[in-house]
């Protein structure tokens, strides 16, 4: 097991130096984030384009792998996540060419994993989303199979403001989607498990690992608090809105001895890669770096 970090928070800083200081600073892997290099629409935490994969040219792609080698990092997946479900066919047809970038720059660095998201239509239900993915994530998955990567979906409900509200933007979030995900493309298609969006969700976290534990193929770590105020104030039918707050780890409602010592009973031996979204370490890339650590020390006697 290895524990790092994605690049995200750090939009500004070049990919070297975050490389250089992930290194320096005891961690073994980092997730990439590899948005489009013009990404008029970046939401937070989104729209950092460290690898410019619509022109990554294979010499390119040799050298940033050999320079992650050569500071002893492994490159966990390279991380893009769009709504390739969208309403707007102009918009679903971008991200996904986009996508299929980020799919065939894994292959050619040599990284196993694309780490994304199945999207969602949120004035739809799940269960027509899940017939529009079923039309949608064909041509998809076939690529991703042509080019020898496998896709990871995060079960992240994207809905955290009021232009993803109802129904959220990325549907690939509890048991009974992930069950026919798996049924329909369980050897292409893995899953990359966030445990935050469960204490959203009131999963069960331990059983959820150990439901679906072989198909586990990337763990991000984020943590998530639930404002009991907020919730008093607004109820469960805001959907979160007002009342999860993103933390780093160890700092939320994740029981994260529990959910290690399920992971390791599944056989889990991956990356594990911190994702920073708390807004009391974000003012500042110092301030980043700071939060990067104090997550660093608290899981560390989790991942030897």
């Amino acid at each position: 097991m290895r524990l790092g970090l994605l690049t995200a928070p750090f939009p500004n800083t070049p990919l070297d130096e975050v490389a250089g200081w992930t290194a320096a600073n005891g961690f073994e892997s980092i997730e990439i984030a590899c948005w489009p290099r013009s990404n008029d629409q970046a939401r937070r935490y989104a729209g950092t384009s460290h690898i410019d994969v619509a022109n990554l040219s294979a010499g390119e792609a040799s050298e940033l792998a050999a320079g992650f080698a050569s500071r002893g990092l492994t490159i966990s997946g390279l991380g893009y996540y769009p709504n390739p479900l969208h309403p707007d066919p102009a918009h679903r047809e971008t991200v996904i060419g986009h996508l299929r970038n980020v799919i065939t720059a894994a292959e050619k660095m040599n990284v196993p994993l694309v780490n994304t998201f199945m999207g969602g239509d949120g004035t739809k239900t799940q269960d027509q989303n899940w017939e529009e993915a079923l039309r949608v994530w064909p041509d998809i998955v076939s690529f991703a199979q042509d080019h020898g990567r496998q896709i990871t979906i995060e079960n992240c409900p994207m809905l955290f403001s009021y232009d993803e509200w109802p129904g959220g933007h990325n549907i690939a979030t509890n048991p009974r989607i992930w069950r026919r995900i798996l049924e329909q493309w369980g050897g292409s298609i893995g899953l990359n498990f966030d445990p935050s969006h469960l204490i959203l969700q009131m999963i069960d976290i331990p059983r959820f690992i150990l439901e679906f534990g072989p198909h586990i193929l990337h763990v991000q770590a984020k943590d998530l608090t639930i404002d009991r105020e907020g919730l008093y104030e607004r109820g469960v039918f805001s959907m979160g809105i007002g009342w999860q707050i993103p933390r780093l780890p160890g700092l939320g409602d994740v029981d994260w001895g529990d959910l290690f010592s399920a992971l390791w009973r599944v056989g889990y031996d991956g990356d594990v890669i911190i994702e920073h979204e708390d807004r009391d370490f974000e003012k500042t890339d110092d301030l980043i770096k700071r939060g990067f650590l104090l997550a660093r020390d608290i899981l560390r006697p989790y991942i030897k």
